[in-house]
C-alpha cells in the first residue's frame, strides 16, 4: 500500500484522506510505460474502510442534495452504487462508447494516456434532476469534464462531483473550474 505521510490532505479532512491513502497501491507502468497507476481496489475490498469512505461522501453532500448518482466507467460504478444504496436514490452509468443499448449522447475527450468516448442515455435524467457525479481518480480532468457536460446535455443539473483521489499535479481541478470538486485525498 502507499506509504502514509503526516501531511496527507483532502476536502473532507486529514482523517478521511489518511483512510484513503492507506488503501492505495501504486502500480508502475500501467496502462503504459511511465504511468504510475493508483489502484483503489484494496479500498473497495475493505468493507469497513469502504463504508467509511461512502459515509464521508454522503455526509459532505447531504442526503437530500441529489436525486440520482452518476458513476463513471468503470470504478465509478462501484462508488455510485454504494452511495445510491446508502441514500435510496438511483444510479446512472456513464459508459464507454458502444456499451449503451438506447440512443445516447456522446463526448470525445483526451485523457492522460490517449483518447476516449463516453456516452449516457439521452433519457437518463428528467429536466433539472439533481445529479451527483462520482469517480475514483481525477487526473487531467478530461473524463470528468466530458461526463459533467454529458449530464447537462441530457437534462441533468450537476449537484456535485466527488473523487476518491485527485492527482493535483495534473491540473484537473483547474480544468473543471468553476465547478466545485470534492476530493477525499489530494496528492
Amino acid at each position: 500500500m502507499t506509504e502514509t505521510h503526516a501531511a496527507v490532505r483532502g476536502d473532507s479532512g486529514s482523517v478521511t484522506a489518511q483512510l484513503v491513502v492507506s488503501r492505495v497501491l501504486d502500480v508502475p507502468d500501467f496502462p503504459k510505460p511511465g504511468v504510475m497507476f493508483k489502484d483503489l481496489t484494496p479500498l473497495f475490498a475493505d468493507g469497513d474502510v469502504f463504508r467509511q469512505v461512502i459515509d464521508s461522501i454522503v455526509e459532505h453532500h447531504g442526503r437530500d442534495s441529489f436525486d440520482v448518482v452518476v458513476g463513471i466507467e468503470a470504478r465509478g460504478f462501484v462508488i455510485a452504487a454504494a452511495i445510491a444504496y446508502a441514500t435510496g436514490v438511483g444510479v446512472v452509468p456513464v459508459r464507454k462508447a458502444g456499451k449503451l443499448p438506447r440512443p445516447a449522447f456522446n463526448a470525445t475527450y483526451a485523457l492522460e494516456y490517449g483518447e476516449a468516448v463516453l456516452e449516457v442515455h439521452q433519457d437518463a435524467f428528467t429536466a433539472g434532476q439533481r445529479v451527483l457525479v462520482v469517480d475514483d481518480v481525477l487526473a487531467t480532468g478530461g473524463t470528468a469534464e466530458a461526463t459533467l457536460d454529458l449530464v447537462e446535455r441530457a437534462g441533468g443539473m450537476v449537484a456535485g462531483f466527488t473523487v476518491l483521489m485527485e492527482l493535483a499535479f495534473l491540473g484537473g481541478r483547474e480544468r473543471l473550474a468553476p465547478r466545485p470538486l470534492h476530493a477525499l485525498l489530494t496528492v
